[in-house]
């Protein structure tokens, strides 16, 4: 079926023709077209522009499949201006698409309005990485669950660091009736690999889990990086020298030896090195590492009820030793999935986590040592720019937040505008894919054979279902456990720990704060925090530390969006409009990315009375 014709300026990568099948010729329509040197080449109509006389189609050029090495090829020659635009015939596009060997492939789903499957090179993603990118609810866990399937199916080893326990539900078999039907007009069943997945976990939470339990054992590196806060010059000198006769740094170990110097800034590092080991994850036995790496099989990493802290340094920690155990040989060729990977590798502007180091390597050099890296993301402007960079797969998922959307383009190769707003107006289960083929295509993500573990809650049913209590009242009565938080850097126990006094109870305190994202004059962002309560700019949390001369030089914060039970809440008495105008008369910076309310959090020790003791 004839579509149009070539009009215009052309190059060896794009073309526009004048549209004459216009019902035919739609958005995302795949076009074929003779080339200077007789071979057919496959092209995508990426847009449409229409005035009062014509439609014009702009296409990409996506290619020929070279006989010989079975790459896509693009054309070396321009095509020719009145050359005729063919509708793509299904068997030209699988020809495309369909990569050489099917059996050793992901099939993800279909093209979009078409029955084509689209099959991933499995070699390709678990060599160069893969990105799953998309805002909350758009179906990335549940894209990242067929993956997982697909590479169950081959046998090959994956490690998956869980935050919140979506996938869990890879043990059982799709209950859906209808997914099943689906399921079935392409040749599978519903499936669970509950024989091929070991789950780790904490398991007062977990039923049937392992227990994460990592052996306390580190170079003296190693040692400062996990540490809960951070530790002066002096006390680094202290835990060096203790160190220096250890063939093995062992907490235990450590800490008595420690204890054993004649030096006052030992109270307050023993008081942080035992806050390491009280967080019920170190253990003398330990899991052996090589164990979570086998063929045929997943181990899932369940991080629910960690604090973010500890989840980092699992990460961390787990991730570092199975790299090193990789690159000696000691353990097979393994895939590597992070789910919420901006907690984990933060871009830099929003802080560094315990774990982005091992990730930042994994992404870089991963690849010749066998290990495969797959992140999740509802946040892509919050990932470390250079672990995104690298994944050369990308499943792009709906995404509408203007920052996601720059960051994407930034990273990944072949995204252009007219992506960007293809970006934002995906149906959900709909995926744009790139990387695989020089044009992203659409497809329809398959149904999956397991259980999706990341749904929502389905609040109206089940109010629907309580007549005791109606939706309103119940909305009302509802207090948020909830929010976004600022933290101090030392946390409640460590206080407890490092204090020279007795302390009967510590108070935690919440007083309104405004938190702006702010890029300054030079380029760099920062994150700073105002006090409603003062209006006061707050430089340092732990100290107390404010000045109502605004400044960018102060220490960066971060807001998490935690749970907390707090003892008072203090009321704003400054607006945030106020703030705002305040702080751009102060002109100390360029604009203002983004802002937020929220709560600092503050703890008030309660001392015992001295004639109590």
């Amino acid at each position: 079926m004839i579509l149009g014709k070539i009009v215009g300026k052309v190059s060896t990568t794009e073309f526009n023709f004048l549209v004459k099948n216009e019902q035919a010729s739609k958005k995302y329509e795949f076009v074929q077209l003779v080339g200077a040197d007789n071979n057919y080449y496959l092209c995508q109509i990426v847009e449409l522009e229409r005035d009062s006389e014509k439609t014009i189609a702009k296409c990409r050029i996506i290619g020929h499949k070279d006989e010989k090495t079975g790459r896509i090829i693009q054309p070396r020659i321009p095509f020719k201006p009145g050359t005729e635009v063919l509708l793509a015939s299904e068997d030209f596009i699988k020809e495309i698409i369909l990569i050489n060997k099917p059996e050793r492939g992901a099939f993800v789903g279909f093209l979009e309005d078409k029955r084509i499957p689209v099959i991933l090179d499995l070699n390709k993603i678990l060599t160069k990485h893969l990105a799953i990118l998309a805002k909350s609810g758009a179906g990335k866990s549940y894209t990242a669950g067929v993956i997982a399937e697909e590479i169950l199916e081959k046998g090959i080893p994956l490690l998956i660091f869980d935050p919140h326990g979506e996938y869990s539900s890879l043990k059982e078999p799709n209950p859906s009736t209808e997914d099943e039907k689906e399921l079935s007009s392409y040749g599978l069943t519903p499936k669970g690999y509950a024989d091929r997945l070991i789950e780790y976990g904490n398991p007062e939470l977990i039923e049937g889990a392992l227990p994460i339990q990592i052996k306390g054992e580190f170079n003296a590196n190693e040692l400062i990086r996990i540490l809960p806060s951070k530790i002066t010059t002096g006390q680094q000198a202290l835990l060096y020298s203790a160190i220096k006769d250890m063939d093995a740094v062992n907490l235990d170990e450590l800490m008595f030896s420690i204890e054993n110097e004649e030096n006052p800034l030992k109270y307050q590092l023993v008081g942080i090195l035992n806050a390491l080991r009280s967080s019920s994850i170190f253990s003398n036995e330990g899991m052996e590492y090589s164990e979570l790496i086998k063929k045929g099989q997943a181990s899932l990493l369940n991080l629910k009820g960690y604090s973010p802290n500890i989840q980092q340094i699992i990460v961390y920690i787990i991730a570092k030793k199975l790299f090193e155990l990789r690159k000696r040989g000691k353990i097979s060729p393994f895939f590597m999935l992070i789910e919420e990977a901006h907690n984990f590798c933060p871009e830099r502007s929003f802080g560094e986590a315990i774990s982005s180091p091992i990730i930042r390597t994994i992404a870089s050099e991963g690849r010749k040592f066998g290990i495969g890296l797959c992140i999740i993301t509802q946040r892509p402007a919050r990932v470390d720019k250079n672990v995104l960079s690298q994944c050369s797969t990308q499943i792009l998922m709906k995404i509408t937040n203007p920052n996601d959307l720059k960051a994407i383009s930034n990273s990944v190769e072949g995204i252009t505008y007219e992506t960007e707003s293809s970006l934002m107006n995906l149906p959900i289960g709909s995926a744009l894919i790139s990387g695989f083929v020089d044009v992203p295509l659409i497809v329809e993500i398959r149904k999956r054979r397991t259980r999706h573990g990341g749904e929502a809650e389905k609040i109206l049913e089940e109010i629907d279902n309580d007549e005791s209590e109606g939706f309103i009242e119940k909305e009302e009565s509802y207090v948020e456990e909830r929010g976004w938080l600022v933290l101090p850097k030392v946390p409640k126990k460590e206080i407890q720990l490092m204090s020279k006094k007795k302390i009967e109870r510590i108070e935690t305190i919440l007083f309104p704060a405004l938190f702006l994202l702010v890029e300054k004059h030079d380029g760099n962002k920062i994150g700073l925090i105002f006090d409603l309560v003062s209006g006061a700019q707050i430089i340092d949390l732990d100290k107390k530390e404010s000045t109502r001369r605004f400044t960018t030089e102060s220490q960066k914060f971060k807001p998490v969006y935690e749970k907390i039970e707090s003892d008072s809440i203090l009321e704003a008495e400054i607006s945030v409009d106020e703030i705002i105008d305040r702080f751009n008369n102060a002109n100390i910076a360029n604009r203002i990315l983004e802002k937020r309310k929220c709560y600092c959090v503050a703890y008030k020790p309660i001392y015992k009375d001295k004639s109590t003791g």
